[in-house]
């Protein structure tokens, strides 16, 4: 008697797994303001999808909270994958461990993770270490003189600044900020000295010489500045990265994930997309649902112990 439920689950999840999909517009939330990177990234990858399922993927921008809002509404949404969410790494690995949230971002479905792109390691106009290998020495002389901005506690800036200090065993300040925009001016006016921050913000300002480059925090270097080496070069394992992913509400059957898995892969294949991508200095990734949420288990290991061992917390 006690299998009947377990079996009329087991029915119900098949026979939605066997759907067509999607049978209606889907609904592609953005947890942040019309105009920025992760919002032309997913809006081409909308357009893709489209194209793929002949069935319209509406881009809708739901910013707040860090974008918890966005990532709550889809967590309540229908389980049928026709509301979508459009999620950097930040609400699925570092919110769930900072904040008490009316939803578990663990019950989201991976869909796939669209694209990544290193978070880089910024030196200001008044600071004069050239290297990180400079840096690392001028702050061993001078600890807690150099300050290192954030976009605000809690932040992947934060968290990767953090990560560098322990790993580099130096004392750096820092200087938390309401979002990424106050910390840039300041670190381009010369109050600050260094910031983590992703490398398509920061690429005006490395190109035309007002800031400087000193470390890249992906696994390699980057084809437009292939002489700034990787921080995990010299500081072994070190990755600060930056993605754009697809994850559907809990309990969206396996199959459509996989089916909108397939389709985000094929988007990002065409040559197109992989231009964007390449102007950008990112890097396609279009990977599985079951690849996705290994590198989601991942990055919530690593920015666990950074949290725990800095002491970090949310007032």
């Amino acid at each position: 008697m006690k299998r009947v439920p377990a079996l009329a689950l087991c029915i119900v999840s098949l026979g939605a797994a066997a759907q067509p999909y999607p049978t209606k517009p889907v609904h592609v939330i953005v947890p942040f303001p019309p105009g920025g990177t992760a919002d032309l990234l997913t809006r081409l990858t909308a357009q893709k999808l489209s194209a793929t399922f002949a069935q319209q993927f509406v881009v809708e921008n739901r910013a707040g909270a860090g974008g918890n809002l966005a990532a709550e509404f889809v967590a309540r949404a229908e389980p049928d994958a026709h509301t979508l969410l459009a999620s950097p790494p930040h609400l699925l690995t570092i919110n769930p461990l900072l904040y008490k949230l009316a939803f578990d971002p663990a019950k989201l479905v991976p869909v796939s993770i669209i694209a990544q792109y290193p978070n880089v390691l910024l030196a200001g106009p008044k600071l004069r270490a050239s290297s990180v290998e400079d840096l690392i020495a001028t702050a061993r002389e001078r600890p807690g003189a150099i300050a290192i901005a954030s976009q605000g506690n809690g932040t992947l800036s934060h968290l990767g600044a953090e990560l560098f200090k322990s790993m580099a065993n130096i004392d750096l300040l820092h200087v938390p900020y309401k979002g990424t925009a106050p910390a840039m001016t300041d670190l381009l006016g010369g109050q600050v000295d260094l910031m983590f921050d992703n490398l398509i913000t920061a690429m005006p300002h490395v190109k035309s010489g007002k800031l400087r480059l000193l470390g890249v925090g992906g696994e390699r270097r980057v084809a437009a500045f292939p002489d700034v080496p990787a921080i995990t070069e010299l500081l072994p394992g070190f990755r600060c990265e930056t993605w754009m992913a697809l994850v559907a509400p809990p309990g969206t059957p396996a199959p459509i994930a996989e089916k909108l898995s397939a389709a985000v892969h094929k988007a990002v294949d065409e040559a197109d997309f992989r231009q964007l991508l390449t102007d950008m200095q990112a890097e396609p990734v279009g990977n599985s649902p079951r690849e996705m949420a290994q590198i989601i288990r991942q990055d919530t290991e690593r920015w666990s112990r950074v949290i725990r061992d800095a002491h970090i917390t949310i007032q």
